[in-house]
């Protein structure tokens, strides 16, 4: 096993145990008017993916699924500072974030850009019947969108995550497979 490999193991159980408070965190973006137009639609393209995919999870791979929602989050953070990087100091938590989404990168390598590119997508996307657009627009809409993330977030019961080699494998198919 090379120290990437490691580093993910020990990365990707306290990932999944965070979700959702990095979900909570989130938020915090969308729901606030004064943050920057790039970070505000990068958190909340990410957040309406969590939902998006917690319909499509299935039985028996919730660690992967989930895992997942977690890249998505960093990714999301890692664009939205890429675009207004003068938000760092009033999103920390994005900061954090985005600072993991070195380890995915190194994980997935070219698959990585990939990933970026279909993060950047999510902003023109919708799930559960909302856009991205619409969420920020509205605020109604929004306070609905983040009252289901808060329940979410109550509700999340991390899975379990075996610090296994193979499950690296795993979590690398499923991401090729599920990346357009």
């Amino acid at each position: 096993m090379n120290e990437m490999e490691r580093q993910c193991l020990d990365a990707f159980p306290e990932w999944l145990r965070a979700l959702a408070d990095d979900a909570r965190d989130l938020s915090k973006a969308v729901a606030d008017t004064d943050a920057p137009p790039a970070v505000r639609a990068y958190c909340a393209a990410a957040l309406n993916y969590l939902f998006k995919s917690l319909d499509l999870i299935s039985d028996g791979i919730e660690d992967l699924g989930y895992l997942d929602d977690a890249f998505v989050l960093r990714v999301a953070a890692a664009l939205a500072l890429d675009e207004a990087p003068s938000a760092a100091e009033s999103v920390p938590y994005a900061v954090r974030l985005a600072g993991d989404a070195k380890l995915v990168a190194e994980l997935l390598g070219a698959d990585y850009a990939r990933l970026e590119t279909y993060v950047k997508r999510l902003r023109g996307g919708a799930a559960r019947g909302r856009t991205v657009d619409e969420i920020l627009a509205n605020a109604e809409i929004r306070a609905e969108f983040l009252n289901e993330v808060d329940g979410w977030a109550k509700s999340y019961d991390p899975p379990s995550f075996v610090r296994d080699e193979k499950n690296l494998v795993k979590l690398k198919s499923f991401l090729a497979t599920q990346l357009p």
